[in-house]
């Protein structure tokens, strides 16, 4: 079984103003099959943490690790990572001008795998995985996000993750900016992944309207650059009722 760990990780990011320390000793183990969801107020790391499992040059790690099947994670390239089995769920994806859909998935399954996928099956692959999504074929042939609703960058994200087949993915945010029936069909897809391959999953939101179509086994609750609270689904309604007052107030904070 494969296994994802986090132990003691302390990230800052250099500003204006200098070193910003953002994550403050994050630990957190995520199985395979397990689907994690954090949750937690503007600026509180959510996305460091995100973006540090990912490789992203503009975090600097102080001290911890990230360990995937024993594995050091921070040594590798953010390549490497993916080959690996790491996804990242953009919050906000990029414009890939000049690079079509179809040329970038297959291009990206090829460096994965090591070798190009036979064309017909590929072909099959892709399109039923964009039927699933409800994205019309026409998608295939143009730039990556260039032009796309925001919507429609999403469920491309999830087309991404069907495909690639990774053994942890983390989504940041991919429920904003999604109407009722883009939810549904994006909650769809990460599932559909889940059941297929017995992905991991570390999901980041604010509310909980996407957790009603993608059901946690735990919620983190992130407040300052660490885990203040942890617990099963029931701890997300609380989140809903409650807010992250109590977890503010200055004998919380640390």
């Amino acid at each position: 079984m494969s296994v994802l760990e986090i132990k003691d990780l302390h990230v800052s990011v250099e500003t204006d103003q200098g070193t910003k320390q953002i994550l403050r000793g994050v630990n957190l183990t995520i199985n395979e099959g397990e689907i994690h969801a954090i949750m937690g107020p503007n600026g509180s790391g959510k996305s460091t943490l995100a973006y540090t499992i990912a490789g992203h040059p503009k975090y600097h790690v102080e001290s911890g690790s990230i360990l995937l099947d024993g594995a050091e994670v921070l040594t590798m390239t953010v390549d490497a990572r993916a080959r690996a089995g790491l996804f990242l769920a953009m919050q906000y994806p990029v414009e890939i001008p000049g690079v079509t859909v179809t040329n970038f998935l297959r291009t990206a399954k090829t460096a994965i795998e090591g070798e190009a996928p036979p064309i017909r099956t590929w072909i099959k692959d892709v399109r039923q995985a964009m039927t699933n999504l409800r994205m019309d074929k026409t998608f295939a042939e143009r730039n990556v996000n260039e032009g796309f609703s925001g919507g429609e960058k999403k469920r491309n994200e999830i087309l991404q993750l069907e495909l690639l087949k990774p053994k942890f993915a983390v989504l940041d945010e991919t429920d904003s900016g999604l109407d009722v029936d883009a939810l549904k069909i994006v909650s769809e897809g990460v599932n559909r992944a889940k059941a297929n391959t017995g992905l991991g999953l570390l999901l980041i939101t604010h509310y909980t309207r996407i957790l009603r179509y993608i059901h946690p086994d735990f919620v983190h609750v992130f407040v300052n650059g660490k885990i203040a609270e942890q617990g099963g689904p029931e701890l997300a309604d609380r989140l809903e009722d409650e807010g992250y007052d109590r977890f503010l107030v200055p004998s919380n904070v640390g």
